[in-house]
């Protein structure tokens, strides 16, 4: 037999209490029963189950530490090994893997047996993978625990708009299924959807974990947003903000027209009611916020303007109370 530590995949630092969390997870994906289409299962079960009863037996796990047994439980120098009837002892006895016909009685030769390992195991080791089953002989083996799937987990990045006012997108699970999953108005970024029993299917009749779909919010090179409200920062020149004129905006659902009011200035809000992130039967607002942009290359007919521009009776700065 390979090494057990290798066969259970734990150090040898591994206490008792990992070493049966290892053995429990294998004998749940390599269990003859639950593989019955798997010709190798019962092999690869009989070297799992030889390698627990070993390093779960604090004396016997010492000695091989100590290269006194090997990995099969036999005396080094004694001539032990696998023999016709199974893996051989000190005084050349074999231990029988059958599985018997009748539980606590004979089982027909060659078949695999549980009562040979489960003397050296915890009694209770299978009780949360099998029910059922006889005391002293074989153990019988009847169906697992219904267990629940996993999570399945995927992302999903969408438009501001697509958050802001609600949209359907299509998906492709990890079994090839797609499906059509709604975002409601007004998501948060990051936020996550659950589709009941899309994820992983259960053991046993188990129920079927979920698929958790993060939601990503794309930057917008425009809007932000401000609760239910979205801020637009729009750029107009210093004709525009000092004689006023008609503009043609971005909204969340296409354009709109706005009217910009003479002697305006730089951070000037103009609200567009009802424009704004839909929350139950009330809509936010747009806020168009204007920013000042000089022309480029500089113009210097406007800058000689300016030169002769007097100073303002109040510092703006001192005004502002930053000054």
């Amino acid at each position: 037999m390979r090494d057990p530590y290798t066969i259970l995949g734990v150090p040898r630092t591994a206490n008792h209490s990992e070493i049966k969390k290892a053995y429990r997870k294998l004998a749940r994906t390599r269990h003859p029963d639950l593989n019955p289409d798997d010709p190798k299962a019962e092999e690869a079960f009989k070297e799992i189950s030889a390698a627990y009863s070993l390093l779960s037996d604090e004396q016997k796990r010492a000695r091989f530490d100590r290269g006194e047994i090997d990995a099969e439980g036999n005396e080094k120098g004694f001539g032990g090994g696998w023999g016709p009837g199974g893996p051989r002892g000190p005084q050349g006895s074999s231990r029988t893997w059958q599985r018997s016909a009748n539980p606590g009685g004979p089982g027909r030769p060659g078949d695999f047996r549980f009562d040979s390992i489960f003397g050296d195991l915890d009694e209770d080791l299978f009780s949360d993978l099998f029910s059922g089953g006889g005391r002293g002989g074989a153990r019988r083996a009847s169906a697992p625990k219904p267990e629940r799937g996993g999570d399945t987990h995927y992302r999903l990045r969408i438009s501001f708009e697509e958050a802001a006012l609600g949209a359907t997108r299509r998906i492709t699970l990890t079994n090839r299924k797609t499906l059509d999953i709604q975002i409601p108005p007004g998501w948060e970024d990051g936020a996550q959807l659950r589709l009941k029993g899309q994820g992983t299917p259960g053991i046993a009749g188990g129920a079927s974990g979920d698929a958790l779909v993060e939601v990503k919010i794309k930057p917008h090179p425009v809007f932000v947003r401000d609760g239910f409200d979205v801020v637009a920062n729009i750029p107009v020149t210093l004709k525009e903000i000092l004689l006023g004129a008609k503009i043609v905006v971005p909204t969340l659902e296409g354009k709109a027209s706005v009217t910009i009011p003479e002697d305006s200035n730089t951070e000037t809000v103009l609200r567009l009611r009802g424009k704004g992130i839909p929350h139950g039967e009330a809509r936010g607002d747009l806020l168009i916020r204007l920013v000042i942009i000089l022309p480029e290359p500089p113009d210097e007919t406007l800058k000689a303007c300016v030169k002769n521009m007097p100073d303002p009776e109040e510092d703006p700065r001192t005004k502002a109370g930053i000054a």
